[in-house]
C-alpha cells in the first residue's frame, strides 16, 4: 500500500489539469480574491476526489479477474494517462483554460463543474489502479481532493499574477510524475 507521500505525489500529478484551468481563470480575473479562488479550488477538489472513488469501485469489481496482472494494468493505465497529459501539453491544448468564466464575472458553477469533471476524468482510471493496489480509497480521495483544492486555489491566485503560459509546463511535469509512479509499481512487483 502506498504511503501518504506517494498519494500526495499522485494527488499533485492529477491536479495539474485543474491547476492549468485555475491558472487561466486567474489570468482572466485580475481582481480575483482568495474567497473566489477558494471556491474554484473546492469545486475542482470535489470532482478530483469523487472520480477516483468511481474508478476504484470499478477496479474493485474486476480485481479478482486480473489479480495476476494488476501491476501491468496499473503501469499501462498510468503510462497512458501520463503520456497523454504530456502530449496534450506539448501540443498546446489550452481548452481547459477557456472553459472557465470570462473576466470580471462570478464563476458560472455549471461551467466550472463541467471543467472540473473534464480535468478529473483521468483520476477515474487512477482509481482503478488504486483498487488493484488495495489502497484505502477514503484516504486516497481525501488526499487527492485536498491536494487539488490547494493547487487549484493557488493556481487562481498565481494566474492573476503571471498569466496562463505556465499551465502547459505544469501538465508536462504532472504527466511525467504519473509515468514514474506507474514505472515504480511495475518495478516493485517485478523485483519482488
Amino acid at each position: 500500500m502506498p504511503g501518504i507521500l506517494t498519494l500526495g505525489a499522485l494527488g499533485a500529478s492529477l491536479s495539474v489539469d485543474a491547476f492549468a484551468a485555475a491558472l487561466g481563470k486567474g489570468a482572466e480575473q485580475p481582481k480575483a480574491r482568495w474567497s473566489d479562488a477558494l471556491r474554484v479550488g473546492l469545486v475542482f477538489g470535489f470532482f478530483e476526489a469523487l472520480t477516483p472513488a468511481i474508478g476504484w469501485l470499478l477496479g474493485y469489481m474486476v480485481n479478482d479477474w486480473i489479480a495476476d496482472w494488476d501491476h501491468w494494468v496499473s503501469f499501462v493505465l498510468l503510462l497512458g494517462i501520463g503520456g497523454h497529459m504530456v502530449v496534450q501539453a506539448l501540443r498546446g491544448n489550452g481548452e481547459t483554460e477557456k472553459a472557465v468564466a470570462p473576466a470580471d464575472e462570478q464563476p458560472n458553477y455549471l461551467r466550472l463543474s463541467l471543467t472540473a469533471i473534464a480535468t478529473s476524468i483521468d483520476a477515474a482510471a487512477v482509481g482503478v489502479t488504486l483498487a488493484l493496489m488495495d489502497v484505502n480509497i477514503w484516504i486516497a480521495c481525501l488526499v487527492i481532493g485536498g491536494t487539488t483544492s490547494f493547487v487549484a486555489t493557488g493556481g487562481v491566485m498565481l494566474g492573476k499574477r503571471v498569466g496562463a503560459y505556465l499551465g502547459n509546463y505544469a501538465t508536462v511535469i504532472g504527466g511525467v510524475v504519473l509515468v514514474v509512479i506507474g514505472s515504480s509499481i511495475l518495478y516493485q512487483h517485478l523485483s519482488a
